[in-house]
């Protein structure tokens, strides 16, 4: 079961959203705001990529409020990960977990090449 991990407000998760609807794909949609991030899911995320910190948003206006000692924070996993659980939004977005692959973002082209 593939599983979108977002904010159902964002841009970028309605794209995603829209596309896995369009291509009959069945999936759960888990909000962030709503549902939290644990540490131990974050850290499956990190695992699982080959460059961890892709997981930090570095264009969201969470980012941009930031101070400089807090920007620092997420350049380091093991503060970069309850930074992301104390400010959601900080991740981004979407994350689609499809089993055996884990997509940041919404590309069209990366979706179709592992989900079709």
């Amino acid at each position: 079961m593939i599983i979108l991990y977002g904010l159902a407000t964002c841009g970028s998760v309605k794209k995603a959203r829209d596309w896995l609807k369009s291509h009959g794909l069945e999936y759960r949609f888990y909000e962030l705001r709503r549902e939290g991030l644990s540490l131990a899911l974050l850290q499956e995320f990190a695992e699982r990529l080959a460059d961890w910190q892709i997981l930090v948003n570095r264009k969201s206006m969470t980012w941009k409020n930031f101070s400089p000692e807090q920007r620092l924070l997420a350049d380091v996993l093991d503060t970069a990960l309850p930074l992301i659980m104390e400010y959601p939004t900080l991740i981004k977005r979407p994350v689609l977990d499809a089993g055996e692959a884990i997509l940041i973002g919404f590309d069209a082209d990366n979706y179709e090449r592992t989900l079709l």
